[in-house]
């Protein structure tokens, strides 16, 4: 009677960290800034960076921005890129969208102009670099507001505070060194000038 070999064992830690392992490898890395605040009709720049395992292509990369709307709305393109930026020819982010990235610096950053509050949503930056096209979307949730929050005036008082005090240092440097200067001025003529000489009254 034959006997039929045992089937080897499978390895499946193994062959999960190998499957884990090519994810980790070939997945685009996208990096953005998370939730971003903005001040009604100001500028806000939207930072992404990527982070490829293939060297970059600037003629086949892509980069694809979209927005979503905090209240029920449908998603809508704001900014695309392959081998030139292409900013939106309609919609409400036409002539508002700017290109600030750089593909070789893997900076996928765009500048929205003069922020208005129908912007508040959640921002997607997509980067594919063929053949490396998956990996996680960067999100962005922006906030437009009416004026700065504490934090960003607290930091404006204190650069203005400090700007302040270092006029005042300088200005206290001029005024100590002008006057160190006049009173060694002073000083110094009234060593150099001429004694008169007294005559003795017993002389001829």
């Amino acid at each position: 009677m034959n006997q039929r070999a045992a089937p080897l064992p499978i390895n499946h830690s193994g062959f999960l960290k190998r499957w884990l392992g090519v994810l980790q490898v070939t997945g685009m890395r996208v990096y953005t800034s998370g939730d971003v605040e903005a001040v009604n009709g100001t500028d806000v720049r939207l930072r992404c960076t990527f982070d490829s395992q293939v060297p970059i292509n600037p003629h086949t990369l892509t980069i694809s921005w979209s927005f979503k709307p905090l209240t029920k709305g449908r998603e809508e393109s704001v900014f695309y890129y392959h081998d030139k930026p292409y900013p939106p020819l309609e919609g409400m982010f036409r002539k508002r969208i700017s290109w600030a990235g750089d593909v070789m610096g893997r900076d996928a950053s765009i500048i929205i102009k003069e922020v208005k509050f129908t912007y508040n949503g959640t921002y997607t930056c997509q980067v594919k670099n063929p053949p490396d096209v998956h990996g996680a979307l960067g999100e962005i949730r922006l906030l437009v507001v009416t004026t700065a929050s504490f934090s960003e005036f607290l930091l404006l008082a204190l650069a203005i505070g400090g700007g302040i005090t270092v006029l005042v240092i300088l200005l206290l440097v001029v005024v100590s060194l002008r006057k160190y200067r006049r009173r060694h001025r002073l000083q110094g003529g009234i060593e150099e000038a001429p004694r008169k000489e007294r005559k003795d009254p017993t002389a001829w």
